[in-house]
């Protein structure tokens, strides 16, 4: 089975697999080894750790498929892309579609945001056409039967925040119809939201737990209980790059706060460097090394001088 039908198959269990968001292959195997079973490339975290930009449409749609193969790479779990409003029109969403399958991705998110978009839990959202989002949608599922290969489609909408909670049922609705297969309101605000949600979508309904802490706009509920709504899937997609620069914050602030310069002893801001390089690798890559180059030249570059 590929990824994308293990994908297909764990949501279709609506029981609110969590879905954490990466910001780059590194965090992406950190997910996956925390024992997580899928993950989503967060384009709020690439926006972050490509550019020190706020989410509001500045990444380049080469870069995010560029950073969205790099991450497929490092894991074995199923990686849903993030592609905001899919680069321009139907046409170009289905392209994005095709190239995404071609790379073993097995899910990709797209949303109903007007280009430039911007974080679902932002103020100043706007938003297209139901239609013109249900065009994308349907052009994308007619690539991927082209392809005659499997891709969860996660159809966003964000008129939860411009319209209300009515008209973003009324447009998940719609997207299903074009061949999403589940839909994605961004922003929803409460328990009784997501309860009514999960009745009147004809579909998988994902929801957005933002950063698992904090809430932001969406009420944090605990995943049990999410499970028991029968909520498919629990987006997480800004932890790892607010963990990453909290951590980094830190760490230099207080490097440059030492007289010294250095912060000897204090081992809890770090991994070990055995740690580090155990984790992405390097034990195999010399094992690699001593299979393929020639005996000569392994023991030249790993003498002991």
């Amino acid at each position: 089975m590929n990824l994308a039908s293990v994908l297909r198959e764990k949501l279709e269990r609506r029981q609110a697999l969590a879905v954490p968001g990466c910001h780059d292959a590194l965090s992406a195997r950190i997910i996956e080894s925390a024992g997580f079973e899928a993950i989503q490339v967060s384009g709020f975290g690439l926006a972050g750790s490509l550019l020190a930009r706020p989410d509001v449409g500045l990444v380049e749609m080469k870069d995010v498929l560029d950073h969205t193969w790099q991450i497929a790479r490092a894991v074995h779990i199923p990686v849903m892309a993030d592609i905001d409003t899919g680069g321009g029109n139907a046409l170009n969403a289905a392209d994005i579609a095709t190239r995404l399958i071609s790379m073993g991705v097995a899910g990709v998110t797209i949303e109903d945001q007007i280009f430039p978009k911007r974080c679902g839990h932002m103020e100043g959202k706007q938003v297209i056409s139901a239609e013109e989002m249900a065009g994308k949608v349907r052009a994308m599922a007619d690539a991927r039967k082209a392809a005659g290969q499997d891709l969860v489609i996660n159809a966003r909408t964000d008129a939860c925040a411009v319209y209300g909670l009515d008209e973003a049922i009324r447009r998940s609705n719609l997207y299903l119809e074009a061949g999403a297969d589940m839909a994605f309101i961004d922003g929803i605000r409460t328990r009784a939201d997501i309860e009514r949600a999960v009745r009147e979508i004809r579909g998988l309904l994902s929801v957005n737990l933002m950063d698992a802490v904090t809430g932001v706009k969406t009420e944090l509920i605990p995943l049990p209980e999410l499970a028991r709504m029968g909520v498919a899937r629990v987006s997480i997609p800004v932890a790892s790059i607010m963990v990453a620069h909290r951590a980094l914050k830190q760490f230099f602030e207080a490097l440059r706060a030492s007289e010294t310069g250095i912060l000897a002893g204090q081992t809890h801001w770090l991994s070990g460097f055995k740690e580090y390089t155990d984790f992405v690798g390097l034990g195999e890559y010399r094992k690699l090394e001593n299979e393929y180059l020639p005996r000569a030249i392994v023991e030249e570059k790993y003498v002991t001088r």
